[in-house]
């Protein structure tokens, strides 16, 4: 596990953190830029996945999407990406001599991908295509309803790779457009860590930084408004579960009880030792899956609940979750149940440093949304100066807040689930 780190500023405002560990044998580099799908209109909404997907299609060195793949796996590493709401963000892992063809081919991707007329129109049927086969599992789908109700009219709700109207609208204009916004240095930043000389990475990306240096202006993301009160959203259809999905706003990844929230979300629903799994499955037989997680954001968030469970138990699953939900907010946690939970969160993040890509990650990410990296030790520290009193405090809070509701199933009224959650 990387133990420090450095931070280094770059030309136009890019920035490189390194950490170095010398026993591996290979080497992760991470390039994250700031901006998503929040950063979307709804004309644009889908730019920035359509582009992740257009930046592995050819650029003029590499013309194919075969040459950039064959570059990487030819010599054993994995290259990907992903787009998320407030960042998109490409890495390669390679055997540790050939670090500097990672940083080649990912500077070229995306500093120098062609957006031809050909390639985008063949990846907008693939993104249309990838659009159809999550509405068709609906253990997916039912999350996107439940964004859209608990995010209401904003790019927050919106499925990360648009809409079938905007996806089929976007022009190749309007795609540059949105890759010259945010596609920038001062939105870059960087991290590696493996088997690195950090004096050599530096040379090896210096003279790749040819994106713009300076921002265009955009204004920042306006922040969600109000929620008015309890809401729900069914989406009747033949299925043999039904699909439930509810929850509250909750806390940003800035906010000093994120540590409080995220002890509280372990106790009710991560893993097999959670309260929703032990009671809702073990005991009462309702559901298969039944589980709690975090969405975090930099000025909002949600704590949200899944049910998958037959049709004829979905309203008393979710009457027997709910009432796992109040009682966090009613009694304290026991010691031994804090400390576990404490224990699950410091093992796991432990498990994920443990590798190149998770420490380029950690790096690369906390720097981005964060301003600043904390060190291990910090982070492990803010977990355990949480208090049972903390946790009663954080769930009181949040669950005072309007209950929110997608359900997907062979309902045809909705009276009972909205009995529920008022």
């Amino acid at each position: 596990m990387a133990a420090s780190h450095r931070l280094q500023q770059l030309r136009g405002g890019a920035k490189l953190v390194t950490s170095p560990m010398p026993e591996r044998q290979s080497a992760s580099l991470v390039m994250m830029f700031a901006g998503g799908s929040r950063d979307e209109d709804e004309r644009l909404a889908g730019a920035s996945h359509f582009i992740e997907h257009l930046n592995f299609k050819g650029t003029e060195r590499r013309p194919t999407s075969k040459e950039i793949a064959v570059a990487i796996e030819s010599i054993g590493g994995f290259i990907n990406a992903s787009t998320d709401k407030e960042l998109t963000a490409y890495w390669a892992r390679v055997p540790a001599e050939h670090l500097d063809l990672g940083v080649d081919v990912l500077f070229d991707i995306v500093s120098n991908s062609k957006f031809t007329p050909a390639d985008i129109e063949r990846e907008r049927m693939v993104i249309l295509e990838e659009l159809k086969m999550y509405q068709d599992q609906p253990q997916d789908h039912v999350q996107n309803l439940f964004e859209e109700i608990i995010w209401p009219a904003h790019p927050l709700g919106r499925d990360i790779a648009g809409t079938e109207r905007s996806v089929a609208s976007l022009t190749r204009d309007d795609i540059l457009e949105f890759a010259n916004a945010h596609y920038r240095l001062p939105n870059l930043v960087m991290g590696a860590a493996g088997a690195l000389d950090e004096d050599e990475l530096l040379r090896a990306v210096t003279p790749r930084l040819t994106l713009p240096g300076d921002l265009d202006g955009a204004a920042a993301a306006e922040a969600p408004g109000a929620l008015g009160g309890p809401n729900l959203l069914l989406r009747r259809q033949r299925t043999e579960q039904a699909h439930v999905c509810f929850g509250v706003r909750a806390l940003s990844y800035l906010h000093p009880d994120r540590y409080a929230l995220d002890l509280m979300n372990t106790v009710l629903g991560e893993g097999m030792s959670s309260r929703l799994f032990l009671n809702i499955r073990e005991k009462l037989g309702l559901a298969y899956d039944v589980h709690s997680f975090t969405q975090k954001h930099r000025d909002t968030g949600y704590l949200g609940v899944y049910l998958g469970v037959d049709p004829s138990r979905a309203v008393r699953a979710v009457e027997a979750a709910l009432a796992e939900l109040r009682a966090m907010a009613a009694s304290d946690l026991a010691d031994d149940e804090l400390d576990r939970a404490k224990e699950f969160t410091k093992g796991r993040l432990r498990l994920e440093l443990e590798t190149t890509n998770g420490v380029a990650f950690w790096l690369t990410y906390q720097q981005l949304v964060m301003g600043e990296i904390r060190t291990i030790e910090d982070e492990l520290a803010m977990v355990d100066a949480v208090t049972a009193a903390d946790v009663r405090r954080v769930a009181g809070d949040i669950l005072s807040g309007p209950m929110q509701m997608a359900v997907i199933g062979p309902f045809a009224k909705s009276a009972a689930f909205w009995t529920a959650i008022s």
